[in-house]
């Protein structure tokens, strides 16, 4: 019993934590006609991953997550 106890709450734990993956996140720069790009790695889960992202753009960079 014990040890069905033990592996029921190893279980639990394991699916409540998040998957860190690692997301590449380019953004891309267009001036006078020239464009540039960058990309960054994320180390993160999909959604905290997208708000970094989001947060590398500014003005005349677009950003995005693949």
């Amino acid at each position: 019993m014990k040890k069905l106890l033990l592996l029921v709450a190893v279980v639990a734990a394991m699916s409540t934590t998040s998957c860190k993956k690692d997301y590449t996140c380019t953004c891309t720069y267009s001036y006078l006609g020239s464009t540039a790009s960058v990309s960054y790695t994320i180390k993160d889960t999909k959604k905290k991953a997208t708000t970094a992202c989001t947060a590398y753009q500014t003005s005349g960079y677009t950003c995005s997550l693949k």
